[in-house]
């Protein structure tokens, strides 16, 4: 496509693994079109092995960014969104190309993802308090609980809502201090893509947050059945696949969030149910000695 009289430079994005961005290990690609069929770019086609690099490189940061303190966590994911606003008119570009939406209904979709990233990057140090409490007990012992990390997650992301309803999803895991291996919208991966960018040049830890494009139909069973994947969340499954990812989820004993029997309203005010799923209630006994 011709951009001022000049050739545009073709681009094949790749994968956001490890806070790096290698091609596909089986050099794949697959074509990204707008909604009027127009060539955008291509997209590296992810595969099992990559799905295997993925987890892999989330299991190696769980460690590190779940012994952040809350605080922490949500200054570094207040910097996405910091970032996400500098490069707000990229990713109005994205979603107009990515779902046929007019400028101004794409700037209104780009403030509501911004914005979203914000309300969740300020429960980081708020859901302990929300979900913990100290329990009374019929004896000589004091008892509290307090919520931890359940650890990597996979995330399938929403197939039409491209942006906004993929950090509906990928925030909330991020915000509980889980790691996430997320499959991006097949169709539209571009808004994904730039939000893998801004991931990577902020002060996000490497392997913390992992994006994948491709077929999801092809990448989604290995996450199901991934033993060193915790939960899963199944918003972006093919209907014809979701009740076979739960069967394959339960054999490795995963928390799933089912796919919604419609497309779930993104733009709804969001809730806490989220940050609960990934959270694993610990709870810790202490005799009370005289």
């Amino acid at each position: 496509m011709a951009v001022d009289g000049r050739l545009a430079v073709a681009k094949t994005y790749k994968l956001y693994v490890g806070g790096a961005f290698p091609r596909s290990e089986s050099g794949r690609s697959y074509p990204v079109h707008d909604t009027k069929g127009r060539l955008l770019a291509h997209a590296a086609l992810a595969s099992r092995k990559d799905v295997r690099d993925a987890v892999s490189a989330a299991r190696g940061a769980g460690a590190g960014w779940a012994g952040a303190t809350g605080y922490n966590r949500g200054q570094v994911l207040y910097r996405v969104a910091e970032m996400m606003q500098a490069r707000h008119e990229q990713f109005v570009d994205d979603v107009v190309a990515a779902e046929g939406a007019t400028r101004k209904r794409a700037a209104a979709t780009v403030d509501a993802a911004i914005d979203r990233w914000v309300w969740y990057a300020g429960w980081t140090d708020k859901i302990a308090t929300v979900l913990g409490t100290v329990n009374p007990v019929a004896g000589p012992f004091l008892n509290w609980s307090s919520p931890e990390p359940t650890g990597v997650v996979a995330v399938l992301a929403p197939q039409a809502s491209s942006l906004l309803g993929l950090i509906d999803v990928l925030a909330p895991v991020l915000a509980t201090g889980c790691t996430a291996v997320t499959v991006a919208s097949q169709d539209r991966p571009l808004p994904a893509i730039g939000l893998a960018e801004v991931l990577a040049t902020s002060d996000v830890p490497g392997g913390v947050a992992n994006l994948l494009t491709g077929n999801t139909a092809e990448l989604a069973p290995w996450l199901a059945a991934h033993a060193e994947v915790q939960a899963i969340d199944l918003a972006g499954a093919p209907e014809d696949i979701a009740a076979d990812l739960e069967r394959s989820a339960a054999g490795t004993v995963k928390r799933v969030l089912p796919r919604p029997a419609a497309d779930a309203d993104h733009t709804r005010t969001p809730s806490t149910a989220r940050l609960r799923a990934y959270s694993e209630i610990k709870t810790v006994w202490h005799p009370i000695g005289r």
